[in-house]
């Protein structure tokens, strides 16, 4: 490859991202993304706006830090819109942006196979696990 090549190839991948490359900032991303949060977060809000308290109830077991981390990740990265209305109490919602949809339906699509798939995958932890004889020594 000439020298030309290699610089606009490499220009390219990093214009892009590369998931592999130990610190391309799309492992970030990716990491809070995928995250329990994050994909709970982006299918709730799939649904469309939410309010803080309404999303934190919709997200079984998420924190109120939790959720207001995941929420900040996301609006940094232009995965939702964060609307904050002047009132007393404050009243904020949250939307997906179109980057967000985007976003949610990949994660939906993995969060949808997890559902289906789950009696198979339980089925196969149970038959890996080792059984009462074998760990005690017998």
């Amino acid at each position: 490859m000439a020298d030309t090549d290699r610089s606009i190839y490499l220009a390219e991948r990093l214009q892009r991202g590369d998931v592999f490359a130990r610190d391309c900032p799309s492992r970030g991303v990716m990491k809070h993304m995928t995250s329990s949060w994050g994909v709970l977060t982006l299918v709730a809000l799939q649904a469309g706006t939410l309010r803080f308290s309404a999303l934190r109830r919709r997200i079984g077991g998420v924190s109120e830090r939790m959720l207001s981390q995941t929420l900040q990740c996301f609006e940094a990265d232009g995965l939702i819109d964060r609307r904050s209305f002047p009132v007393v109490p404050p009243h904020v919602e949250y939307t997906l942006t179109p980057l967000g949809e985007e976003a949610a339906e990949k994660v939906a699509g993995l969060a949808d196979w997890i559902e289906d798939r789950l009696p198979q995958i339980l089925a196969a932890r149970r038959d890996s696990a080792p059984d009462a004889a074998s760990a005690a020594g017998a």
